[in-house]
């Protein structure tokens, strides 16, 4: 039979699947107990401090893992990334999201014309429109300056941007300068988003930034319909060339929509959505809140990581160690989910931003070749900032289910706060729980212990906790833009080495396309059976009912072809 090309077949796949029998033998106990080990398991660069001793993995395991990552040419790919390479092969693209932090003067060719100028023209007319929105030289229809901004978007033009503005919103040095501004962001197609979203804004100052690379993304462009017509409402229709601006390639529907062309933001096939917050997608909002000088700090970080991720060796290197590691406990160990574990408020929209990150772009059934894959792919991401989630769902990582852990701490809090006379601070209490739940999770707690403390023996079962539960630890100095930007660049980068090793395409997602399609159907029946009262036909017994239903119990709920906005 012929060769499937699968990284499964090589003998490094499986010398490690060999390997699991010896580590399952192996507690965290034990493991922890070699302080060599530990201490070979501690990377620093550039102020981060990345601890992942409470892996389930010896030394051998990693020299097992590189041994992996050669087999499935893992530095190869990377440099094909960075060069520019089509590696998004079904279709056709380059993988280019770090020429959008490259600095200024750096070359990265994309189909062997160096992009950088072109981004960092982008980058200089976003501050120029930034400049002037947040001086008052660019105004309203009606004179007024612009201090609220509403950014339309979904998935990648959404979930990152807000990531970031919700991570930048109580740093001291960005704070200030967002003073008397706020920004929206209008993802969900539900009404009730919109309302959210317009509540107590005054369309004079307002300015709208509708994010679509084709302009055609059906939910964000029934929602920039819908802002229109409140802004047209309020200013008439030739106030939506001073209130709304675009960030889309398509200038002749830019255009058709209202929106002056020169007002309209570029960004490139080579950029993915969910890789694309670096680019105008999310710096111009972002410049818009809080200045281009904030932002550009922002990119730094990232770049930091991008220049780290492609030369330090592996031993060394954030990216890489954290790709392994998942591939290591979902592929072997069958840990398939991961948990996101910020000990940050400011951090409460990481995990959701990953999930898309990490789930759209390893969520493959199939290698890049079109290969079914033999073996399990991608992590199920879910999270929540501590110590939020152990009063949710942490009973269920301690004793339930294993979920390796990654917990994010910072060192200087954002906002601190010292109280006379207690025993520390917030952020101390806050990272005393940060240090003690990994050791909870490794150590766990044993029948023994147990009975010395003088537990009842009825409860002894209930309150036993195995340990042996992996996770790891990862140290920010603090969290400025500088910080969120590698933050984010080390999450992009470990998702992509494990697509690399897994030999599947981290940078398509055609699994989104099969759902939108359906609706488009159902759209047609909607329209139809609403308008000219036709019959549901085309669909299965089950959506055919479903849809009777919802018909006929919201019949009497517009009456008549007329424009109805919120009312809250």
């Amino acid at each position: 039979m012929a060769s499937s090309g699968l990284v499964c077949e090589t003998d490094a796949w499986k010398d490690l699947k060999a390997h699991v029998e010896d580590i399952k033998k192996t507690h965290l106990r034990e493991l922890m107990s070699d302080a060599k080990r530990c201490q070979s398991m501690m990377v620093e660069f550039d102020g981060l401090l990345l601890d992942y001793s409470r892996q389930c993995a010896t030394v051998d395991t990693f020299n097992k893992l590189n041994k992996l990552a050669e087999a499935a040419h893992l530095k190869e790919k990377i440099n094909l990334m960075f060069n520019g390479e089509r590696i998004n092969s079904t279709e056709s693209r380059s993988v280019l999201h770090v020429a959008l932090r490259a600095p200024r003067g750096s070359v990265i060719n994309s189909d062997g014309k160096n992009v950088v100028p072109d981004v960092w023209q982008v980058l200089d007319k976003i501050k120029d429109f930034s400049d002037r929105v947040r001086s008052g030289a660019w105004v309203g229809a009606t004179g007024k300056a612009l201090t609220n901004v509403i950014a339309i978007g979904i998935g990648g033009s959404f979930l990152g941007p807000l990531f970031v503005h919700t991570a930048l919103q109580t740093d001291p040095e960005a704070a200030p300068l967002a003073s008397g501004r706020k920004l929206h962001f209008l993802a969900n197609v539900d009404p009730i988003d919109v309302a959210r979203n317009i509540t107590g804004l005054d369309p004079e100052t307002t300015l709208v930034v509708v994010v679509s690379k084709t302009f055609t993304t059906a939910e964000t462009m029934l929602n920039a319909r819908t802002i229109r017509e409140w802004i047209s409402t309020a200013l008439g229709p030739e106030a939506v060339a001073k209130h709304m601006v675009a960030v889309s390639t398509n200038l002749t529907l830019v255009e058709k929509f209202g929106i002056d062309p020169n007002n309209a933001f570029a960004f490139w096939d080579w950029v993915g959505g969910r890789y694309s917050v670096c680019s105008a997608v999310g710096v111009l909002p972002l410049s818009l809140q809080y200045g281009f000088a904030v932002v550009e700090k922002f990119l730094q970080g990232a770049s930091s990581i991008d220049q780290h991720f492609h030369s330090a060796p592996f031993e060394k290197n954030l990216p890489v160690l954290l790709g392994l590691l998942s591939v290591w406990n979902v592929s072997f160990l069958g840990y398939p989910a991961r948990a996101i574990l910020p000990y940050s408020q400011a951090l409460e929209k990481l995990a959701p931003h990953i999930q898309q990150v990490s789930m759209e772009s390893n969520g493959k059934g199939v290698s890049i070749d079109g290969v079914p894959l033999p073996y399990e792919a991608g992590e199920i991401d879910f999270g929540e900032p501590g110590t939020n989630g152990q009063h949710s769902f942490y009973q269920l990582i301690h004793q339930g289910r294993v979920i390796p852990c990654d917990f994010i701490g910072v060192v200087k809090s954002q906002q601190p706060v010292y109280l006379k006379g207690e025993l520390v601070s917030n952020h101390d209490e806050l990272m005393s729980n940060f240090f003690a739940q990994p050791d909870a999770l490794a150590y766990g707690k044993t029948p023994e212990q147990l009975l010395k403390e003088n537990v009842p023996s009825n409860l002894i079962t209930h309150k036993t906790f195995s340990g042996n539960r992996p996770s790891l630890s990862l140290l920010l100095p603090s969290l400025n833009a500088y910080n969120i930007g590698q933050l984010l660049a080390i999450y992009e980068h470990r998702v992509a080495v494990e697509g690399f090793v897994w030999g599947i395409n981290s940078f398509d997602q055609w699994g989104v396309e099969l759902g939108k399609s359906l609706a488009t159907q159902v759209r047609k029946q909607l329209h139809a059976s609403r308008k000219n009262a036709e019959p549901i036909e085309g669909f299965n017994f089950s959506t055919a009912t479903l849809l009777t239903r919802y018909l006929e119990a919201s019949k009497d709920i517009l009456k008549e072809d007329c424009t109805v906005l919120p009312k809250l």
